[in-house]
């Protein structure tokens, strides 16, 4: 099977890459030129239009920063959809607005072809050993098809349902993480001015009901002190905001996500809009002049779990 790859950016090149590992015949776009280069020196071929790389192969990814972004690359006059033609398969692993890819979808069958959306879960150090988490909606029969493809992109594979509900559960998902990201921004608040050791804290916490993936992870560059955890701040903000629209969408007058978005909305403000996400806990230590640094964490994060062929669950 030939794939191509559009979006070769903190989690798209990780997957791309994860296919030029596992030897499959790769076409890739991005509109950065240094990051088509690394991928041409590590045998992967380039493609002078989305519309080309469509043309030329049989599972077209797209991995981008916003249903505008997707909808430009798909539409546009050299775009994915003047490419596609029977029984191509697009599977859109962007976090994206279900009635998008549903809009996109439509016109992906319309040229006889097959839509999948496929957005991914874990965070980028695990996408690039190929141990994050797929969810795949769309055709069953699709997804089987691709699934070869899939388990060498990610370790645990779930098969959604209908296209959009991938896309639904990655926006569920998401608002989970921020919530949990602005609570543990609390947490060290109170830990540090009560005078706790934060590496015991750190650990306390691991082992206590109050653990979530989000402390596991993010938890670590935080205490480092680099925040880095390769996402961005305009990113939170695009998946919450996603997540409140649907739910207005749904007619659910929520009470958390509302106020958890503006707490990101003022830690962009602040910091910017390319600044890390987990940055968002510095609003406290900045307001309470503390910090929450301690000492044996690292400055990013990485995979230290062997990489191993994935599997449906």
């Amino acid at each position: 099977m030939k794939i191509g790859f559009v979006g070769l950016g903190n989690v798209g090149g990780k997957l791309a890459g994860s296919l030029l590992r596992n030897k499959f015949e790769l076409t890739v776009r991005d509109l950065e030129e240094n990051l088509t280069n690394e991928f041409r020196t590590k045998g992967a071929k380039i493609a002078n239009s989305a519309k080309e790389l469509a043309e030329q192969t049989d599972l077209i990814i797209t991995c981008l920063p916003s249903p505008d972004v997707c909808s430009e690359v798909m539409e546009s006059k050299d775009g994915i959809i003047h490419g596609l033609s029977k029984n191509k398969i697009w599977l859109e692993m962007s976090t994206t607005d279900e009635s998008e890819v549903k809009r996109l979808g439509n016109l992906v069958t319309k040229k006889n072809a097959i839509p999948l959306d496929g957005p991914v879960s874990g965070g980028c150090h695990r996408a690039a050993t190929g141990n994050i988490a797929i969810f795949v909606g769309g055709q069953r029969f699709a997804f089987e098809k691709i699934l070869p493809v899939l388990k060498c992109m990610g370790r645990k594979i779930l098969h959604t349902g209908d296209l959009g509900s991938a896309s639904v559960l990655k926006v569920i998902t998401n608002y989970l993480a921020s919530v949990h990201l602005a609570a543990i921004g609390e947490a060290w608040a109170v830990a540090k001015k009560s005078n706790l050791n934060l590496e015991k804290t750190f650990k306390g916490i691991g082992i206590s009901s109050g653990n979530s993936f989000v402390h596991e992870t993010e938890s670590q560059v935080i205490l480092n002190g680099s925040y880095n955890i390769n996402f961005t701040m305009d990113l939170v903000e695009k998946d919450m905001t996603l997540f409140n629209e649907l739910s207005k969408k749904l007619g659910l007058d929520l009470e958390i996500s509302p106020f958890i978005l503006d707490i990101f909305k003022d830690a962009k403000e602040k910091f910017g809009s390319r600044a890390w996400s987990s940055m968002v806990v510095k609003r406290l230590e900045n307001k309470y002049n503390i910090d929450f640094r301690a000492i044996g964490f690292p400055e990013e994060l990485t995979d230290d779990e062997p990489e191993e062929k994935g599997y449906e669950i």
